[in-house]
């Protein structure tokens, strides 16, 4: 009896939490459906917006870049650049308008690599500083060559560290001993030769299978030589 009578009161328990449930939903039927239903309109419009807004985009500026690809390949730097006028804008103008896109993103690099090209060093490293990677190639490249865009400019202090970033971010036998070879030239340029042989240890230490390291040794030596 006494089991039957928990069993009962349980229940009881069981029908006044159920009985509860039911009266705050209905009392707050109407909020909760309407927060449900923001969650879904909220949802629904991140996936519409990725659908019918971000993937067209990405398409389109991807579409307009394979004519610019073909100048810049032609090293026609200005087309690449302006456009022609009639069915190709310009990676300046892809870059700008599309900025969002992966191939707006790319459309960057290229403007700064015609920018460059076409001796524009000042507007190249904007849109050089704009672009956004991390793939082990084109990173490098691209600081490496904001790098040169402020050599080109006589800023060697600030090309300089370009140059030893590129060479950290590279970190491989092939790109880090090119990019630490300009490092050292530009500090000989400054007068710093202490600095200039750092570089070129560096590229005999860190990189003994590169091309660059078949000749290193006579920089050592020679920078050596001018530190006594």
């Amino acid at each position: 009896m006494s089991h039957e009578k928990k069993e009962l009161d349980e229940l009881d328990k069981v029908n006044a939490a159920l009985s509860s449930s039911e009266q705050f939903i209905q009392q707050y039927q109407k909020p909760i459906l309407l927060g449900l239903l923001a969650i879904v309109i909220i949802v629904s419009a991140i996936i519409g917006v990725r659908h019918f807004y971000v993937l067209p985009r990405e398409n389109k500026a991807q579409a307009e870049m394979y004519k610019g690809v073909f100048y810049f390949e032609k090293d026609s730097f200005q087309l690449a650049l302006q456009g022609n006028g009639a069915d190709f804008i310009g990676f300046k103008a892809i870059a700008d308008e599309y900025s969002s896109t992966k191939a707006g993103n790319l459309a960057a690099a290229y403007s700064g690599l015609s920018l460059y090209n076409l001796g524009k060093y000042d507007e190249a490293i904007t849109y050089l500083k704009n672009f956004d990677a991390d793939e082990e190639f084109i990173s490098p490249a691209i600081i490496g060559t904001i790098g040169d865009c402020y050599v080109n400019m006589d800023k060697y202090e600030e090309g300089v560290g370009y140059f030893e970033r590129a060479a950290k971010k590279a970190d491989n036998d092939m790109l880090s001993p090119i990019y630490l070879k300009k490092a050292a030239t530009v500090y000989e340029k400054l007068g710093n030769k202490k600095k200039a042989l750092e570089m070129y240890q560096k590229i005999k230490d860190s990189y003994p299978k590169s091309m660059s390291n078949q000749d290193i040794e006579k920089y050592i030596v020679r920078d050596e030589e001018a530190g006594k």
